[in-house]
């Protein structure tokens, strides 16, 4: 609660707003330590409840009839609170950078990929957090490339993270007029965006910078000038890329954010490797690998790999109703250490 106070104590300073990007991210903390607050404050609250219920219950039989209720309610904020406390990564603050790439599969690869994009973004909407398109590379036939969106909110990377991952579907494809079954893959990235005040060292040298016309939809002045950016990070091989405005300026500035989110990522996975080295098996959550399984023949389910959470209802989830995977995978995070 101290640190609550002050950053209020911060925010009420006349020129607290004169750094904008700083005061966006003092904000976000504020937002971000009061979503880890509330249900704390909420399940005290209902144990001094049900305390004086049972108190009272002597008196009054129908206090006595209303604490099983009350029990119940207390042990559902008491589950909430526990999730809550798995999100203690030091990076788990802050905004997610989330990137899809079509993989393996063709045309129902790239659709694929689209319908993940819709599904993370509902998701983000129904939980009140705020997406920016940040790339997005359309495919000529259907469905997209990739594409990558900033997903703003409190503790947005930190219940996003989990992500990452090679993300399967398997269904009779629309794309194939014999109707037969097809498997689909995309996979997903997810980084912390780094405020460019942050200390994530960026040598000039170490960037090689390739200017492109964008291809695919966009209008036609952004086919017809050179303003996409790629970057590729010559140390760490890592390639990221816009060309989603017109201004490559523009498409120069969130490329060089997407690369810090990128590189963030890297040295949080070598901290984590480094602190489950004690440990006989390292949980695999890296790109590469296989994280979940969406089917739409021959039944419509949705499994994790890691975890086992089942969901039975393939659209359900497509509608953004993923926050029992997210759960779940950050208590399975903990029971793997």
């Amino acid at each position: 609660m101290s640190e609550v106070a002050k950053i209020e104590q911060q925010m009420a300073q006349s020129d607290f707003w004169s750094n904008q990007e700083s005061a966006q991210e003092t904000v976000g903390r504020l937002k971000s330590l009061k979503t880890l607050l509330k249900p704390l404050e909420k399940a005290i609250s209902a144990s001094d409840d049900l305390a004086a219920m049972i108190e009272m219950a002597d008196d009054d039989a129908s206090f006595a009839a209303e604490a099983p209720r009350e029990i119940e309610r207390l042990e559902t904020l008491l589950d909430e609170l526990e999730v809550t406390a798995l999100l203690d990564g030091p990076l788990d603050d802050h905004a997610a950078i989330l990137t899809i790439n079509a993989r393996d599969g063709g045309t129902d690869a790239n659709d694929w990929a689209e319908m993940l994009l819709r599904m993370y973004m509902a998701w983000a909407r129904d939980n009140d957090y705020q997406v920016e398109l940040l790339d997005r590379q359309d495919n000529e036939e259907a469905g997209i490339n990739s594409a990558s969106i900033s997903v703003r909110g409190p503790m947005a990377y930190g219940y996003l993270k989990g992500e990452s991952g090679v993300h399967r579907l398997v269904r009779i494809s629309p794309f194939n007029a014999e109707g037969k079954r097809q498997t689909s893959f995309a996979a997903v990235d997810v980084s912390p965006e780094i405020a460019d005040s942050a200390e994530v060292e960026l040598n000039d040298d170490d960037i090689r910078e390739d200017v492109f016309r964008a291809s695919g939809a966009g209008g036609q002045h952004v086919n017809k000038t050179s303003s996409a950016i790629r970057l590729t990070h010559l140390p760490s091989g890592i390639v990221v890329q816009c060309q989603n405005e017109r201004s490559q300026h523009k498409n120069r500035a969130t490329a060089l954010k997407m690369l810090r989110a990128r590189l963030a990522r890297v040295e949080e996975e070598r901290r984590e490797i480094e602190q489950a080295a004690k440990y006989n098996e390292m949980p695999k959550v890296g790109f590469g690998s296989q994280i979940r399984n969406y089917f739409l023949h021959p039944d419509q389910r949705v499994k994790d790999a890691r975890t086992g959470h089942l969901v039975g209802s393939f659209h359900s989830v497509m509608d953004g109703n993923i926050q029992g995977f997210l759960d779940a995978y950050l208590s399975w995070r903990v029971r793997k250490k």
